[in-house]
């Protein structure tokens, strides 16, 4: 894997006020997809197992807000940025080399959501052959001079390039060129700093999905862009709970009348818990004892329906939506049928889906097995979700 010989840090920029995307929310705090657009960006660095390191800069007054929408510990330092890009870029860098310094740094507007895996891996490739490297897509379009509305001389666009983020560069060159600029004048772009330092920059091919969200169409641009990328992924769930007397007998987040309840540590819905491991099968990440321990007392006698709350916060927090949940239930007893409305309504309350989305079953075991002599109830669940493919 490229990079692993070196330290590298990741340096986001999401200080500035994106007023020309409309609304009072800055562009970087808006939603693409279900996800911040600052929170992509961030996600696509921590991601990568080359990257060390994640460092944000930030608007004065913003902590809080950026720290809600990335959630906890996904960055490594969040520093309040200057007036000026530069200036931003600059706070940064001297917050890396505070914290330790690094051999590589990606400089990267947070305003470009879409970074591939393998645009950080081309670019930290890059810095073997010079201290500094950008992504750029050749001008396609023809270019003309304009005065007044009138068409002007056509611009030979050979040559010519239209350069994106991150920016890759050897950590102690990019540090030295923003010490060491001349503060009356401003830059484009930091690859122009290291460029007038005296330093090699190169350049990789870039990414049309690392167009940089300026105006309201460029959201739904990305919307689109999401969209036709999302993929499908299907979940299941089984689980069985003991019969026992005294034990109230919860079911799909309904209480059953019944003689018997089921016995476990929280209530014991063996629907929902089998709908819980359902939807976090379909995220890859692991079962409901692996997020709420039965021996956690935390847990003991708990309402079921906080577990698959949260389950289905795990595939929103992941720019998914859920299509589909399949529920069947295995008993001999009680009947289903009388309450299978009333299932169906709490699960799509809980998961805050469309009731034609949840299905709710039930079978019986033509009295055969543990279910079929009334020992206990079990539980079937499939869930359908679509999540943002990876880029």
């Amino acid at each position: 894997m490229t990079g692993h010989n070196h330290k590298v840090a990741a340096l986001v920029l999401a200080a500035g006020q994106g007023s020309r995307a409309g609304g009072d929310t800055p562009k970087q705090f808006r939603q693409v997809g279900g996800k911040a657009v600052i929170a992509h960006a961030i996600d696509a660095f921590t991601a990568h197992p080359a990257v060390d390191s994640v460092y944000l800069v930030i608007g004065a007054g913003q902590e809080d807000t950026v720290r809600a929408l990335i959630g906890g510990g996904q960055v490594t330092s969040i520093i309040e940025g200057a007036d000026s890009r530069r200036g931003s870029v600059r706070a940064g860098l001297e917050a890396i080399a505070a914290g330790g310094g690094a051999d590589r740094v990606l400089i990267h507007d947070a305003a470009r959501p879409f970074l591939s895996s393998a645009m950080i891996e081309q670019l930290l490739g890059a810095l073997d052959r010079a201290p500094g490297a950008f992504p750029a897509l050749p001008v396609a379009d023809t270019l003309v001079r304009s005065a007044d509305d009138s068409a002007g001389d056509t611009v030979d666009r050979s040559g010519l390039y239209r350069v994106q983020t991150p920016q890759a560069f050897h950590f102690d060159a990019i540090l030295s060129a923003h010490r060491n600029w001349d503060s009356s004048r401003e830059a484009t772009d930091d690859a122009q700093m290291l460029r007038l330092a005296g330093h090699d920059v190169i350049l990789v091919p870039g990414d049309e999905r690392l167009e940089k969200l300026t105006y309201p169409q460029d959201f739904a641009r990305a919307e689109a862009l999401l969209a036709s990328r999302r993929t499908t992924r299907v979940g299941m769930g089984y689980d069985v709970h003991r019969l026992a007397a005294d034990e109230e007998l919860w079911l799909c987040g309904v209480q059953v009348p019944h003689d018997r309840g089921l016995a476990g540590h929280s209530d014991a819905d063996v629907a929902i818990h089998a709908l819980v491991d359902a939807l976090l099968g379909t995220l890859s990440e692991g079962d409901i004892g692996s997020h709420f321990p039965p021996s956690d007392p935390q847990w003991r006698g708990a309402a079921s329906s906080r577990f698959l709350e949260y389950a289905g916060a795990r595939v929103i927090a992941r720019g998914g939506r859920i299509d589909h949940v399949d529920v069947t239930i295995i008993c001999e007893a009680p009947k289903i049928g009388p309450h299978r409305d009333a299932m169906r309504q709490r699960i799509s309350e809980i998961l805050a889906i469309p009731l034609d989305s949840v299905s709710i079953k039930a079978t019986t075991t033509e009295k055969l097995g543990f279910a079929g002599r009334r020992e206990g109830i079990a539980a079937q669940a499939v869930a359908t979700i679509s999540l943002p493919a990876l880029f």
